[in-house]
């Protein structure tokens, strides 16, 4: 694709002026094909030249340019861009929004949007609205996620099931959990996002058996689950202590739904096995998991790790301490984990031993080093 740039370039320095089409085609076709590669920031840089070399620059241009540059991960230049318009469309906004919240700058997000509604004659569209109530949902800014809602039902926006999963969302993880149940169920659009969000509350606030209800009424509605379903189906069943049930349906992922189980479902699994105290059937899982399989990876190590603090395996957490300290060195909270074990189990040597290592590499006390995380939520 370079050399079709470079092309395109040595033609524009030979008097030939580009028409305000030719940017957002080039840009298309290359944020299409390369998006996520190593090589995507080159090609945007690529399209800028020509971008920047261009006589005719609209807002369809700029709106390539931005959404080219946020896919790339480069938010500043899309941001500089955004800046140097003299008029934005709804694209432009909404846009922008997205990409902040994507890379969790929530709060760049929220000022956007605040000033789209103050200073911008454009309506936000569910693009905007739902990239902001991400936002406030991450931040766990509640008031302002409610004001946002406010703001759809007075303009009277039609509540697709996007929006709604941003709803859902937005309310499950800021504490509210019987207002996400009221608009997931009063939601006439569901997808399976929406379905996941209402899964994920439900794990997030430990009821458990109305998350297994919740998940037969989705297979019921015919909707096909993926892996954050089934995340979030074994963080609820681990943290309700349902073993069982999460056995089967770990069992029944791939060969029934068709769903691959990848590696942070093992260490749901591992978590939850370990929770219960079963540490020896949490170590096979370990050693039969395909991908990689004994080597496991922090979260997994680090599950089976706060399964042996609390009750007391020694012998084993010192083994999962180890894989941790390997794989992430400088995760103090291992060395903190691992301190309260030895303190528990009252071996003072060794705990004298780690505290003096965990200080020797100078690193933070900070509580933990496990854990599964449901968008953000341990």
């Amino acid at each position: 694709m370079s050399h079709v740039v470079s092309n395109v370039l040595d033609t524009k320095r030979s008097q030939f002026c580009y028409t305000k089409v030719d940017v957002p085609e080039w840009l298309s076709g290359m944020t299409r094909n390369h998006v996520g590669s190593a090589r995507a920031g080159g090609y945007i840089h690529d399209a800028f030249k020509v971008f920047d070399e261009s006589c005719d620059k609209d807002v369809v241009s700029y709106n390539a340019m931005i959404d080219g540059f946020v896919k790339a991960g480069e938010t500043g230049k899309a941001r500089e861009l955004f800046e140097e318009m003299t008029v934005r469309d709804s694209v432009s906004w909404g846009t922008l929004l997205a990409g902040y919240a994507q890379i969790n700058q929530c709060k760049e997000a929220i000022e956007l949007f605040d000033r789209m509604v103050a200073e911008s004659r454009v309506a936000p569209d569910n693009i905007a609205l739902v990239s902001s109530l991400s936002a406030c949902a991450q931040l766990g800014e509640l008031e302002k996620g409610k004001s946002i809602h406010r703001y759809i039902k007075r303009n009277r926006i039609r509540i697709d099931a996007f929006l709604s999963t941003g709803l859902v969302d937005l309310y499950a993880k800021c504490g509210c959990i019987e207002t996400a149940w009221e608009i997931f169920e009063f939601s006439r659009e569901k997808n399976v996002f929406t379905w996941n969000a209402m899964l994920i509350g439900l794990a997030m606030h430990g009821h458990g058996k109305l998350l297994l209800d919740y998940f037969s009424r989705m297979i019921e509605a015919r909707v096909q689950p993926d892996g954050v379903t089934f995340l979030g189906v074994l963080v609820g069943c681990s943290h309700a202590g349902l073993i069982d049930q999460a056995r089967r349906l770990f069992g029944e992922m791939e060969a029934v739904y068709g769903v691959p189980q990848e590696l942070k479902h093992y260490g749901c699994m591992v978590d939850l096995l370990g929770r219960a105290g079963l540490i020896g059937e949490a170590m096979e899982m370990i050693e039969a998991m395909p991908m990689g399989g004994y080597v496991g990876d922090v979260f997994t190590w680090g599950g089976l790790l706060g399964g042996c603090r609390i009750h007391g395996n020694v012998e084993v957490a010192e083994r999962a301490a180890g894989h941790v300290m390997e794989i992430k060195p400088e995760d103090g909270g291992v060395y903190s984990i691992l301190a309260n074990v030895y303190a528990n189990a009252e071996k003072w040597d060794a705990l004298a031993k780690i505290r003096r290592l965990r200080d020797s590499r100078r690193l933070k006390r900070n509580a933990g080093c496990s854990l599964i995380q449901l968008n953000g939520v341990t």
